[in-house]
C-alpha cells in the first residue's frame, strides 16, 4: 500500500488508532472467547469421573492430548498462512476459519466420543486459517506507521484477552456448575457472532486482505527489493519429511498413551520411537532453516536471524506459561483451598462481581466509541455486535445472581428474589471454580495493557532483548510464588489446602511477563520480515509457539511423577530456574541482536 492508502485508515480514529483495528479487536475477542472458553474445560472434562459427566482419564493422558491439540492449533497456522497469502486472501481465510471453529464447538457440545474428536479436528484447522491472518491485516494497515505498531498490537492483545476472560469465566462456569455441553456450546455461539460481524464490516479494510490476483502479486514483487528464493525440489522433500514426522509424532504421542500402546506409529523404531521421530524432524528443519538464511541478502538474513532468536525464546515462554490450563489448573482443583466461608465468601462475591462488571463496562465503552465512527456505514454488523454484548451481559448477571443465591446471600421468597440483610446470614459459603483463576490472566491484561502500550510508545521503550528478559524474569517470579506455596505439600500427596493468594500472584506476574513478550513478539515479526514473507513468517512464528504448547503438555504429563518422587514444589522450582536462565540469555545477547535488527525497535 502507498502512504496515502495507509493514511486513510487513520481518518476515523478510535483511541488514536484506525476504526478497522477495533473491528479486528472484536472479531478476535469472540474467537478467543470460544477458544479459551473451551480450552479451560478440556483437562477438567477429560479427568472428571464418568459419574460427573467426564471421561475419567488419568492426568498424564489428558495433558498429552491437550498438548498435542494446542500444538496442532498453532502448527496449522502455517497452512492457513500459506493459503491466505497465495490463494484466497486474508479475509476469506478468516471467514473459513471462523466457520470451521463454529462447527467444531457445536460438535463438542454433543459430547460423544466421536463428536469430541471431530470437534477438536475442526478447531485445529479453523484456528489455522483464522489466527495468522488477523495479525497480517494489522501489519498491512500499519505498514507506513511502524511507530504505532507496538501500541496497536498491545491494544489488539487487550481484545484477545477480553475474549479469553469472558470465555473462561462464563464457559468455565457453565461447564463446571451446569454441564460440560453448555460450556462447549456457548463457545460456538459467540464464534458465530464474530464471523458475522467480521464479514459485514470487511469493507473498512479497503483493499487489504482481498484474494490475490496477478496485479496485486506483481505490485508486491515490485515493492520488494530483496531477491526471491523459491524452494527447490530437494528442499520441498526435506520439508515434507520433517512435517510428516512432526505431525505423526504430535498425534501419536497422546494416541499411544491413551490406547495403552496399541496404537503406536513409531513402534518399529523401538521403545524410543517417538523421541527419534521428533528429533529427526527438528534436525531436518533446523538444517534447512540455516541453509535458507544463507540465501538472502545480508540485512534481510540478519533480521531473520533476530526473529529466529526471539522464536527460540518464545518456545520456552509458552512451554512454561501454558501451565495455566494444565498443571496450574490441577493445582487449583486439587491442592488449593477454594472454599470460602463467612466474610471471605462475601468479599469474593463482591470482588468477583466487580471484576466481571467493570471489564464489561470498559469493553462496552470501546464498543460505543467504535459505533460512533462506524455505525453509519456498518449498521447491521454493529447491531449484531451489540446483540452479542446484550447476551453476554445477561449471562454474566445471571451467573453473579446465582452465586449470591448459592452462597445464601440471596433467597427466594414468594417467588421474588430478595436480598437478605448480611446480619441475618450466618455462614455464607462459596466454592471458587477451578477455572476462575485462569480468568485472572485476562483480567490483568485488560487492566495493564493500556499502561504497557504507553510504555512501548514512550522514550523509555526498552530494546527487544530487554523486554524478553523482563518477561522471562517475571515468568520465573510467578513460578517461584507457586513453588513457595506448594513447599508444605508432601511427596505423593493427592490433595492439599494451599492459600489462593499464591495462584493470584502467579497470574499477576505471568500476565506482566506476557505483555512484555507475546504482543511485542508479533510486532517484531511484522517489522523485521519482508512484506511478501509476512504471512509465512507469522506461520513460522506460530510453529515456535506450537512447539512451546506441546512442551507445556509434556511438562504437564510429568507433574504426577515429579510430585510423587520430589513433591510439587520441586516441579515448579524447575520451571522457575528454566525461566531465569532464558531471561539471562536474552539480556546477555542484547548487543548482538540489536546489531542484527539494524535499527528496528
Amino acid at each position: 500500500m502507498s502512504q496515502n492508502s495507509t493514511d486513510q485508515f487513520f481518518k476515523n480514529n478510535v483511541l488514536g488508532h484506525p476504526a478497522g483495528l477495533f473491528v479486528l479487536f472484536f472479531t478476535e475477542m469472540w474467537e478467543r472467547f470460544s477458544f479459551y472458553g473451551m480450552r479451560s474445560l478440556l483437562i477438567l472434562f477429560f479427568t472428571a469421573s464418568i459419574a460427573d459427566g467426564g471421561w475419567g482419564w488419568v492426568r498424564e493422558n489428558a495433558s498429552s492430548l491437550f498438548g498435542s491439540y494446542v500444538g496442532l492449533v498453532y502448527l496449522s497456522t502455517m497452512l492457513g498462512g500459506y493459503f491466505a497469502d497465495k490463494v484466497i486472501g486474508f479475509r476469506w481465510a478468516i471467514v473459513i476459519g471462523a466457520t470451521l471453529m463454529t462447527l467444531g464447538h457445536a460438535s463438542m457440545a454433543v459430547e460423544s466420543e466421536t463428536s469430541i474428536y471431530l470437534g477438536l479436528v475442526l478447531l485445529v484447522f479453523g484456528n489455522g486459517f483464522f489466527k495468522p491472518n488477523m495479525t497480517s491485516i494489522i501489519s498491512e494497515m500499519y505498514k507506513d506507521r511502524p511507530e504505532k505498531k507496538d501500541g496497536a498490537y498491545t491494544l489488539f492483545y487487550m481484545g484477545v484477552n477480553a475474549g479469553a476472560f469472558f470465555g473462561i469465566l462464563l464457559c468455565g462456569y457453565l461447564g463446571e456448575k451446569v454441564g460440560w455441553s453448555y460450556g462447549f456450546g456457548l463457545a460456538g455461539i459467540f464464534m458465530f457472532f464474530g464471523t458475522l460481524q467480521f464479514w459485514l464490516s470487511q469493507n473498512i479494510f479497503g483493499d487489504i486482505g482481498l484474494k490475490p490476483n496477478k496485479e496485486s502479486k506483481a505490485l508486491k514483487e515490485a515493492s520488494d527489493t530483496d531477491k526471491r528464493n523459491p524452494f527447490h525440489a530437494w528442499q520441498l522433500v526435506v520439508i515434507a519429511i520433517s512435517v510428516t514426522l512432526g505431525l505423526f509424532w504430535i498425534i501419536n504421542a497422546p494416541a499411544s498413551k491413551i490406547s495403552g500402546g496399541e496404537i503406536d506409529v513409531f513402534r518399529f523404531l523401538g521403545p524410543n520411537g517417538n523421541s527419534i521421530a521428533i528429533l529427526t524432524a527438528l534436525s531436518l528443519f533446523i538444517l534447512l532453516l540455516m541453509y535458507r538464511l544463507t540465501q538472502y541478502s545480508k540485512i534481510t538474513r540478519e533480521k531473520l536471524i533476530a526473529v529466529t532468536f526471539f522464536a527460540f525464546l518464545t518456545i520456552f515462554f509458552w512451554a512454561i506459561f501454558e501451565q495455566s490450563p494444565n498443571s496450574l489448573t490441577i493445582f487449583a482443583s486439587d491442592y488449593t483451598n477454594r472454599i470460602l466461608v463467612g466474610n471471605w465468601s462475601m468479599i469474593f462475591l463482591i470482588v468477583n462481581s466487580l471484576i466481571t462488571i467493570l471489564p464489561l463496562v470498559i469493553i462496552t465503552w470501546v464498543l460505543y466509541l467504535m459505533f460512533k465512527q462506524t455505525f453509519k456505514d456498518y449498521a447491521v454488523a454493529n447491531v449484531i455486535l451489540s446483540t452479542s454484548f446484550v447476551i453476554i451481559w445477561g449471562i454474566a448477571i445471571w451467573m453473579l445472581v446465582k452465586d449470591y443465591y448459592t452462597a445464601g446471600v440471596l433467597s427466594l421468597s414468594d417467588g421474588t428474589l430478595e436480598i437478605l440483610k448480611i446480619a441475618k446470614v450466618t455462614t455464607p459459603l462459596t466454592e471458587v471454580p477451578a477455572t476462575w483463576f485462569s480468568t485472572l490472566n485476562s483480567l490483568f491484561i485488560i487492566s495493564l495493557a493500556p499502561l504497557f502500550s504507553k510504555w512501548w510508545e514512550s522514550k523509555y521503550n526498552p530494546t527487544a532483548n530487554i523486554k524478553y528478559g523482563i518477561g522471562m524474569l517475571l515468568l520465573g517470579l510467578g513460578m517461584a510464588c507457586v513453588a513457595i506455596g506448594a513447599s508444605g505439600i508432601e511427596p505423593g500427596a493427592k490433595t492439599a489446602s494451599v492459600s489462593m493468594i499464591w495462584l493470584i500472584l502467579v497470574y499477576l506476574f505471568h500476565t506482566m511477563g506476557e505483555l512484555c513478550i507475546s504482543p511485542v513478539g508479533l510486532s517484531y515479526v511484522s517489522k523485521l520480515v519482508p512484506a511478501r514473507m509476512i504471512a509465512f513468517m507469522f506461520g513460522v512464528w506460530y510453529l515456535a509457539v506450537a512447539i512451546g504448547m506441546k512442551g507445556a503438555g509434556i511438562f504437564g504429563e510429568n507433574i504426577d511423577k515429579v510430585a510423587n518422587e520430589h513433591g510439587l514444589s520441586y516441579f515448579f522450582w524447575v520451571l522457575t530456574i528454566i525461566s531465569v536462565i532464558m531471561a539471562l540469555l536474552s539480556i546477555i545477547m542484547s548487543p548482538v541482536i540489536k546489531k542484527l535488527m539494524h535499527g528496528v525497535r
